[in-house]
């Protein structure tokens, strides 16, 4: 017979939102149960934002080494990948921040409770053979899972996601990478830059397809340059492996690829079956969980998060989880406003953005107007030399005459995109914008520039 317990909120899933939710409530004084099956911190700080930025450090340093210019010509760089892989991550590593992440809840008065959580009733939590009802409600952040596509042969074989990506002790010799978005680009151009043989596969006509299309020139113009191969327009259509190499058959190809390895990074995804939110009366089959403003998602639930679809981004759980914590502490505050929403693939050069691309502004009926400008023709650019690919474009709501979206690519690009990203947020008048004072000589001078080139 299951045991019942009382609390005022329960928190499903303890990935960045979903930690900051429950401490915060808990220092209000709520009664919080937070339910985790894995490590306190959620996938960012163990498998993605953190451990991967760190390789992407070391892959850039490594790039840049090799730029610079000797009499007798450029430094030949030897990679140590097992130096990496020892700073990145390890078990024990894991198990001393979640442990400090779990005390540290304890300290705010939250109770954490390690196992897999679902919905059994309006405000109602089972975990194992206990049972929680939330006085006050249920905040679903259980954040999301790799999206494995049904090529036929894939799941029987031991492929990777970037999970696996992250724990590599030692560096393959090759590796195919089917997805050609963020994770995908950022982690090719890291093994690549170790001297791994990387294939990229990209079944859409151009890498990272939902930005720019030159962003996505971009993308395959440095991936190239870093040696990997680049396949566009491509579908895998049978997966193998032999234990020694992974085969790839593509759609209308003769010939296979091998490689060693295969990097799963084709999306991620949310198994809202597995939570069982038909019994808080939401849709099982359903891809995301529908939110208001307020991050309501239906009496006495909340959701934030990957989970409703606004993008994989610790950013975006964060800046949802505050909202949140707001609404169910009953203090008043403005709905959620996701048409500045910033984004960022680490590569080297970094390509990021803001708000609407001038397709999706295009789509929507607004006349726009649009300017591109390369960073390489700013002072800064020509300072910086090798190294120095990248563009900014702007995309104007021509008849209010304010920025609604940008891209900045580049080095140190999502530095640089901070004060677009201000300018979409606020809606700052382009005239306004023209007449800034751009400081001499940086990066985002480029921006001054783009602005007086929009047609």
């Amino acid at each position: 017979m299951g045991v019942s317990e009382q609390a005022d909120v329960v928190v499903l899933g303890l990935g960045p939102g979903g930690e900051y939710v429950a401490g915060t409530l808990a220092e209000a004084g709520l009664d919080v149960v937070a339910i985790e099956a894995e490590l306190v911190g959620g996938e960012c700080p163990y498998w993605g934002c953190v451990p991967s930025k760190m390789m992407i450090r070391a892959g850039n340093l490594l790039a840049e080494a090799g730029r610079v210019p000797l009499l007798a010509g450029d430094v030949e760089v030897t990679p140590d990948w097992s130096r990496v892989a020892g700073r990145i991550r390890s078990d024990a590593t894991d198990d001393w921040n979640d442990q400090v992440a779990a005390d540290r809840l304890a300290e705010k008065g939250g109770r954490l409770v390690r196992g897999t959580g679902r919905l059994t009733g309006p405000r109602q939590v089972t975990v194992g053979d206990r049972t929680f009802r939330a006085r006050r409600g249920v905040v679903l952040a259980t954040g999301t899972r790799p999206r494995i596509p049904p090529v036929p042969g894939l799941d029987s074989t031991p492929y990777w996601t970037n999970r696996d990506a992250m724990a590599v002790k030692e560096l393959p010799a090759s590796m195919i990478v089917l997805g050609g978005g963020a994770i995908g680009v950022e982690l090719a151009q890291v093994f690549a830059r170790f001297r791994c043989a990387v294939t990229v596969v990209e079944g859409q006509d151009r890498l990272l397809p939902q930005e720019e299309p030159e962003a996505g020139k971009l993308a395959e113009q440095i991936l190239r340059a870093d040696g990997a191969t680049v396949l566009t327009s491509a579908r895998a259509r049978q997966v193998g492996h032999d234990r020694a190499a992974f085969t790839v058959h593509l759609e209308g190809e003769a010939e296979p690829l091998r490689g060693e390895r295969l990097l799963v990074a084709t999306g991620r995804a949310a198994d809202l079956a597995a939570l069982a939110v038909d019994a808080a009366g939401l849709d099982p089959t359903a891809r995301t969980v529908p939110t208001d403003g307020q991050m309501r998602a239906g009496e006495g639930l909340w959701a934030i998060g990957d989970v409703t679809g606004r993008g994989s981004f610790t950013h975006v759980s964060m800046y949802q989880a505050e909202i949140a914590v707001r609404d169910i502490l009953g203090r008043p505050g403005p709905d959620a406003d996701y048409r500045a929403l910033p984004r960022v693939t680490f590569t080297d050069p970094e390509i990021a953005a803001v708000g609407l691309t001038e397709q999706q502004a295009r789509d929507q009926g607004l006349r726009v107007r649009t300017s591109s400008m390369p960073v390489a023709s700013s002072t800064r650019g020509w300072i910086h030399g090798r190294g120095n690919e990248g563009f900014i474009k702007l995309v104007e709501d021509a008849d209010r005459g304010v920025l609604i979206g940008a891209t900045s690519a580049g080095p140190v690009g999502g530095e640089v995109l901070y004060g677009l990203n201000v300018a979409v947020h606020a809606e700052v008048p382009v005239e306004r914008l023209r007449h800034m004072i751009y400081t001499y000589p940086t990066f985002h001078r480029t921006v001054e520039a783009a602005l007086g080139a929009l047609r």
